[in-house]
């Protein structure tokens, strides 16, 4: 499997906000991300980093 986590990037400490994310949307400042559960989450902010073999994803406000 190839999902990741995706984490917030918050005064210094990443904060888990949503596990088994499969797609990763960018729009207007804000980041929409789904899992593979169908469950979704919508965070202002950016991507910061992104590590595919370590299945991470880092949002930052």
């Amino acid at each position: 499997m190839c999902e990741a986590n995706a984490y917030l990037l918050k005064e210094g400490k990443e904060e888990l906000i949503l596990e088994a994310v499969d797609k990763v949307e960018s729009e207007d400042g804000r980041i929409k991300i789904e899992s593979i559960f169908g469950e979704q989450k919508v965070i202002a902010g950016r991507i910061r980093s992104m590590s595919l073999v370590e299945h991470r994803i880092v949002i930052e406000e």
